[in-house]
């Protein structure tokens, strides 16, 4: 497994316990949130708020867009780019 793949790894495991805990609902990593009824637009922000504040990272701009949100994936991956497009 690449330093890439554990990454994502191990922030989609965060994210999916988070959602899990916060939705009560078993959520697939691949699982689109939206199209599921599980995430509505209020709740795409609380999601903002908390990738920010647990990963450190911060979200503005061109990131904003409802498909990094999508998914646990699209949230991990969101992550990783930027982590490594901040010099921190």
């Amino acid at each position: 497994m690449t330093a890439e793949q554990q990454t994502d790894s191990a922030a989609e495991e965060v994210l999916r316990s988070y959602l899990t805990d916060r939705l009560k609902a078993d959520v697939l990593v691949d699982q689109d949130l939206f199209a599921s009824g599980l995430v509505n637009s209020m709740f795409a922000m609380e999601l903002v708020v908390y990738l920010e504040k647990t990963f450190e990272v911060a979200i503005i701009g061109e990131h904003l867009r409802l498909d990094n949100f999508r998914t646990i994936q699209s949230m991990a991956a969101l992550v990783r780019t930027l982590r490594d497009g901040s010099d921190g």
